[in-house]
Parts: C-alpha cells; sequence; structure tokens
C-alpha cells in the first residue's frame, strides 16, 4: 500500500509553513504501507494538478493533503470540502477569487473518504488533542481537498483522501500576540503519522459520537 502525504509551501507572509515542514518528518513506512511526501503549491489553480501529477507518478492508495490553518489550537480532521473559492487574501500566485465554484460541473461538496472518526480516535489515544472540523474553509485547503476528492470520484475510484489541517508551529508566533494557538513540528508529525496509521488500518470508518453543538 502507499499513502500520498503531501503539505504546502509558506504563504500569507509566513517563512515556513508547518503542514510540510512536518510532513516531511514523517517515516518512511507507517503500519507497512510506504509514504511519499510531496510539497504542493498554495495556489488555486495548480494545487489539485500538482495532486494529481503525484498520484499519476506514485500510484497510491491513500492521499492525506495537509494544510496550515493558524488559530486553530490543534490538528483538525477535515469532514467536507465545498465547491466555493472565497480569497480574504491572494493566493502564492497572486489570484483571488471571490464566490466561484471550483468545479462548474461539480457536486456542491465531497465528504472525506479516509477514516476520519478513527483517525481522530487514534491521536487521541496517543493523549493529543485533535478534533474533527466540518468546514475546511474556502481558501487553497479547501480547494485542494475538493479537486483531489473530485478526481478521485471521476478518475481515481481507488482512491481514498481526505485533509488535515494544523496549527501554528511555536517558532511561528514568537512575534504574535501572546495566547496564539501552536503546537511543536514534532507533535503535529506525530499526529500525521497516527492520521496515516489509522487510515491505513482502517478501510471503513468507525461508529462513535464527535460532533459539535454549533
Amino acid at each position: 500500500m502507499k499513502v500520498l502525504v503531501t503539505g504546502f509551501d509558506p504563504f500569507g507572509g509566513e517563512s515556513v509553513n508547518p503542514a510540510f515542514e512536518a510532513v516531511k518528518m514523517l517515516p518512511d513506512n507507517i503500519a507497512g504501507a510506504e509514504v511519499i511526501k510531496l510539497e504542493i503549491p498554495t495556489v488555486f489553480l495548480r494545487s489539485g494538478p500538482a495532486v494529481e501529477e503525484g498520484i499519476k507518478k506514485y500510484q497510491p492508495d491513500i492521499v492525506i493533503n495537509v494544510g496550515q490553518a493558524g488559530g486553530r489550537s490543534c490538528v483538525t480532521i477535515e469532514q467536507v470540502a465545498i465547491n466555493l473559492a472565497e480569497a480574504r487574501i491572494p493566493d502564492n500566485d497572486g489570484d483571488q477569487p471571490s464566490g466561484e465554484p471550483l468545479q462548474p460541473d461539480g457536486a456542491p461538496a465531497y465528504y472525506a473518504t479516509i477514516p476520519v472518526k478513527a483517525i481522530l480516535k487514534n491521536i487521541r489515544d496517543h493523549k493529543i488533542p485533535c478534533h474533527i472540523s466540518y468546514s475546511a474553509g474556502t481558501y487553497v485547503c479547501n480547494s485542494v481537498m475538493y479537486n483531489v476528492l473530485h478526481m478521485a470520484a471521476e478518475k481515481y475510484p481507488n482512491i481514498r483522501a481526505g485533509f488535515i489541517h494544523v496549527p501554528f508551529a511555536a517558532e511561528q508566533v514568537v512575534d504574535k500576540p501572546n495566547g496564539t494557538p501552536f503546537m511543536s513540528l514534532e507533535m503535529i508529525a506525530k499526529c500525521l503519522e497516527y492520521a496515516v496509521e489509522a487510515s491505513v488500518n482502517n478501510f471503513a470508518d468507525i461508529d462513535g459520537i464527535f460532533g459539535e453543538t454549533h
């Protein structure tokens, strides 16, 4: 089995992106699966094709895209991606779409096909905080999650895919306001390792109630 794990390059004025920095720290083999690591651009129009290039090259069974969500206090596993591009800031190519569909003829939304609840449980079982998120936003993170799930549905039906958001790394918040949430890169990488492990070991998701009240 092969797992393709991607992380974005830095964006929004940051010098690093903890997504790919943590991805680079993953072991090359997790739960018997080969782990392939790929950096992708924080760009609406190029991120999906970059992942598809990796799919064609490596033929993975699972694709997990990872992105930064500065302000979140822990790793969050995304449940759903929506067919909308709404950018508060330009992407790394200067593109700033507003109210545009990611796929004009695509479904309104796609649910992750990796085992979201099993991932959550595995991370929490290792005593690390983790939550399910029900909004991947409307920036490039949501875009790549939606587009990868769309291409899996249309062209790569054997691929399971999903998205994980990670908080700021510690070094990113040195000059940010007191109280800005962060995690160490080592802990973020461990969360991703446990996420890959759960994805490899659980083809179907587990039962459990983990929803939110707002």
